[in-house]
């Protein structure tokens, strides 16, 4: 069951160029709604929807209906009773969006820029691409020991320019901040039969990059929601099978990414499992060298994925 709630602008207004798509589960999306308007009311071609994917934090979605009253912006917003996970919430949005080009941003993102969605809607303009991704950054600074980690492993992986990132198109698109054409979707949506965290969004870039027009700007929104050390061990640990599903998927694209060379060597070193309660601990352990510790969270990570591999 899907509980909605729309404010008068999105049951009157005429139809946007862009629809905003913010699926979130436990997390609280206010401050991103409240930025998204800020810019939403300034172009008047945009649309916002949120979903809620069964966390049911009745003081977050009173928030959020309150803004929605008072905004004149379209906002949509959906209340899911049941989780239906990060590829079903998406789907779910694609299909009450009603503009021709969706973006989805994860509901821990903020805009790096002012402009983040006059951006986006200018690079809809010049019909360039059919699928947009803007990219991403970290907070500059430190923001504490138990996410220091994962902002370095953010700043090293992932925190790329337009211009690195178009190297390898594929490779570095994920959900986070990415601009589709909505007709796209309908052909190619999200796969469901990932569940839990990770890849869904790597296997569906495999799959439309060969049929559409990818494209990479620089259009970053900032990740706020940086992962504990021990939310990374676990998410790495448990993702294997997402992995091995993409994998399976796209055999040829995996073999020429460095994560696959490396758990395709590990698989074949014997005992290596016995090797994960010391990495553990030196990923643990703050006082080593950053780089010491990113080496051991990514052989960890390896590892596990290891068992994955064919």
């Amino acid at each position: 069951m899907i509980d909605t709630f729309k404010n008068k602008a999105a049951k009157t207004g005429k139809t946007p160029t862009l629809s905003i798509l913010v699926p979130y589960y436990h997390d609280d999306p206010v401050l991103l709604l409240d930025d998204l308007l800020v810019q939403a009311q300034a172009t008047g071609k945009t649309e916002i929807l949120f979903y809620d994917d069964g966390t049911g934090d009745a003081n977050v979605n009173a928030r959020l209906k309150s803004a929605a009253q008072k905004s004149t912006a379209p906002i949509s917003l959906y209340f899911a009773q049941e989780n239906k996970g990060r590829s079903g919430a998406r789907n779910y949005l694609k299909s009450q969006a009603r503009a021709e080009w969706v973006l989805f941003l994860d509901a821990d993102m903020r805009p790096e820029e002012t402009h983040f969605l006059s951006d986006y809607l200018a690079e809809i303009t010049t019909n360039s691409a059919d699928i947009i991704f803007g990219g991403f950054t970290v907070p500059k600074q430190k923001q504490s020991d138990e996410t220091e980690l994962h902002r370095a492993f953010s700043k090293t992986s992932d925190c790329l320019t337009a211009e690195e990132r178009n190297r390898n198109p594929a490779q570095y698109v994920c959900s986070s901040n990415l601009c589709v054409r909505s007709e796209i979707l309908d052909a190619e949506p999200f796969d469901t039969g990932f569940t839990g965290w990770g890849w869904e969004d790597s296997e569906w870039a495999a799959r439309v990059a060969a049929k559409y027009r990818l494209k990479h700007a620089d259009i970053p929104a900032l990740h706020l929601g940086l992962e504990t050390t021990e939310t990374l061990l676990s998410r790495f640990r448990n993702s294997a099978e997402n992995y091995m599903r993409f994998t399976n998927a796209h055999p040829e694209l995996a073999k020429t990414l460095t994560l696959y060379k490396l758990s395709k060597k590990l698989k074949y070193v014997p005992g290596q499992k016995l090797i994960r309660p010391i990495l553990r601990i030196l990923v643990r352990t703050n006082a080593l060298p950053t780089k010491i510790r990113l080496f051991a969270l990514k052989l960890w990570r390896a590892s596990w994925y290891s068992e994955a591999v064919t």
